[in-house]
């Protein structure tokens, strides 16, 4: 059945603050952060899903195994599950702390009453890296951190860079926050392929624990759609906090005046590298067909790549409700609606949140490390008690 959502794509501020409560989110969550009690779980331990044997010089190991950790509460007053799904040359220790030494998102939804599930993806953390089948890694630098998320006002490569403020920490590498983020870089698997290899593991722990939600960013994101694509039942909703984006093509950003330069094709199914469920069907992505747009929506806007009309639609990302998080500093404020326009086309209806809408602002992509991290998990943490009542 059709997903029915029943708060429209663009979303103002003042109907999300009438609906949810948001107007004092920005400084009520935070401040309270000191007075949380101890943790009271029924459960907390870690298991690995998905991998298979392989002989390497003659020996034999196991690659494609992903490490899952997970927290239940004591009192579990919500039906679902939250699986956290980490970004590029992350692990989940992105969701479990911050670099100014708070609680994550992992807790806070615990707090609350949900299950959590934080992932490893293969290859990254405690998932162990096999070259021999993984091939050579990537690796992350100080010097990208410094200009997408650290100082990225410094650098200016992006319209929206300048409001950047919610960094605890100066971003310099001398700094201790900049010291504990870029200490947990990790080597990772090449992208589209850490794509496949992650997404076999996450359909076995769907399969595991049931019906779940997922909360996925960056380039966790494409775990999300393509669990949902395999498992649209068991799948109950999507968080896509900055997901792989825009559709289609990259985006290479240069700074004023121009900004913006289209890049490589990196997610030629639109959201993922990996083939989605369209209809009408198509057998391989070079029958996506792609027009760009004649001109930004805004001078600080990325143009958009879309489908040519009439569009195929997503029918299993139509069965789930969908939000979508930007935030107003980072990188992603200049492109989010490129996905929010292509998820329109394909029959999807997500609510996009605009987090400076509701008067959380300066935020980068990597929101969850920052100073008011807790005030936009209270955003999250709304917007599924509402489209997902808690059951007991």
């Amino acid at each position: 059945m059709k997903h029915n959502p029943s708060i429209v794509p663009s979303i103002c501020a003042a109907i999300l603050a009438a609906m949810f409560g948001f107007a004092s989110m920005t400084t009520s969550a935070q401040d309270k952060k000191e007075d949380n009690p101890p943790l009271n779980l029924a459960r907390d331990g870690f298991f690995y899903i998905g991998g298979k044997t392989t002989k390497i010089n003659g020996k034999t190991h196991i690659a494609g195994q992903m490490y899952v950790e997970y927290r239940i509460p004591a009192k579990q007053i919500h039906p679902y599950p939250i699986i956290f799904v980490h970004g590029g040359t992350r692990s989940g220790a992105n969701w479990t702390g911050t670099s100014d030494g708070r609680e994550g998102w992992a807790q806070y939804f615990a707090r609350r009453g949900y299950a959590v599930y934080v992932v490893d993806q293969p290859g990254r953390g405690r998932s162990a890296y096999v070259q021999e089948v993984y091939g050579p890694p990537r690796f992350a630098n100080a010097e990208s951190a410094q200009q997408r998320y650290l100082q990225q006002s410094k650098y200016n490569l992006w319209p929206q860079a300048k409001l950047h403020n919610q960094w605890p920490g100066t971003g310099e590498l001398d700094d201790p926050a900049s010291h504990q983020i870029i200490g947990s870089f990790l080597p990772e698997i090449v992208f589209p392929k850490s794509v496949a290899i992650t997404h076999e593991a996450m359909v076995q722990l769907i399969d595991k624990i049931g019906p779940s939600i997922m909360l996925v960013h960056s380039q966790g994101g494409p775990m999300g759609w393509l669990a949902a694509e395999a498992r649209p039942d068991l799948v109950r909703a999507i968080v896509a906090v900055e997901p792989n984006g825009p559709p289609g093509r990259t985006v290479r950003f240069v700074g004023a005046p121009e900004w913006f330069k289209d890049g490589t094709v990196e997610l030629p199914y639109g959201l993922t590298p990996l083939p989605l469920t369209f209809s009408p069907p198509i057998k391989d992505a070079s029958e996506l067909k792609w027009a760009k747009e004649d001109k930004p929506d805004s001078a600080d806007l990325v143009t958009c790549w879309k489908q040519e009309e009439p569009a195929r639609q997503l029918p299993n990302l139509q069965r789930m409700p969908i939000a979508l998080i930007t935030a107003e500093a980072s990188y992603h404020a200049a492109y989010d609606h490129c996905i929010v326009k292509f998820l329109n086309q394909a029959g999807v209806t997500p609510t996009w949140i605009k987090l400076a809408e509701l008067g959380i602002k300066g935020n980068s992509h990597n929101m969850m490390q920052e100073k008011n991290s807790d005030a936009i998990a209270e955003v999250i943490y709304q917007w599924l008690g509402k489209t997902l009542p808690a059951s007991r």
